[in-house]
């Protein structure tokens, strides 16, 4: 097989400067098994097998014709390569101890894929990857900014982020509509929040869910009591909390 035909509904674009790819390759940190996701036709997946880095390497690929690709251009993986779809797939297992996601990935599931590394933080060690340029803004981005939102806070929980570099539309096949990002995301030493998490994760999303009102009213759809929270908070609208103040009212906010 020659190449794999880009598939929309996959949210497909293939990368074609190599140089790039091995940007990425070497941005991996210390020593750690990597599963690659989505690497189509394996522009990635070349300079992952052969970085020092990488302890050991899986792939997973949900486009069964990029499978018989890589199955052909790559013999030497043939065991490690899964065909099936990331988002679904039980994330136990997969390596004997914590592992790094690398990965040019699709876009239309890069949320989804943030919020599956979110889950499995006492797993993933490491993110390094492709996003489109306005999510990997959004993952590092500090309270204050506009772009701060669900995902900033939720993953600087647990990781501290670094926005690598930019990348121009034009090295991609076909080309996509905006331009891209390389981030790297580095597991923290936090290994459980001070508070139920369960209940972070709802109180963030529903504070966001509408991010113009004060937490006073953003919050109400939650019916829990605001009675404990100091005034000033409830007057500062989610953009402008800190992970710290989203985990003080999670804290103190009443919900028996």
């Amino acid at each position: 097989m020659d190449k794999v035909r880009a598939k929309k509904h996959l949210g497909q674009h293939f990368l074609k400067d190599e140089s790039i790819a091995k940007r990425i390759a070497d941005s991996l940190l210390g020593e750690t098994s990597v599963l690659e996701i989505g690497p189509g036709m394996g522009v990635l997946t070349k300079y992952l097998k052969d970085t020092s880095a990488v302890k050991a390497l899986k792939l997973v690929e949900i486009d069964s014709e990029s499978v018989v690709y890589l199955n052909e251009n790559y013999p030497e993986l043939k065991q490690d390569i899964i065909s099936g779809d990331f988002l679904k797939m039980d994330l136990n297992g997969i390596f004997p101890s914590s592992y790094a996601i690398m990965g040019n990935f699709p876009y239309n599931i890069s949320n989804q894929i943030l919020f599956k590394v979110f889950d499995n933080h006492d797993k993933i060690n490491q993110v390094v990857g492709m996003f489109q340029k306005e999510v990997a803004e959004r993952v590092v981005a500090p309270s204050g900014s506009k772009t701060y939102g669900i995902l900033s806070v939720l993953l600087s929980a647990y990781y501290s982020g670094e926005y690598l570099f930019t990348v121009s539309e034009y090295v991609f096949s076909p080309p996509p509509k905006v331009k891209s990002a390389v981030i790297r995301l580095v597991r923290n030493t936090t290994t459980q929040l001070d508070c139920d998490e369960n209940l972070f994760v709802r109180i963030v999303k529903t504070a966001f869910n509408q991010r113009r009102k004060m937490l006073r009213s953003s919050l109400k759809p939650l019916n829990m009591s605001l009675a404990n929270i100091e005034e000033p908070l409830l007057t500062k609208r989610a953009e402008q909390l800190s992970l710290e103040q989203f985990i003080h009212i999670t804290k103190n906010i009443n919900h028996d």
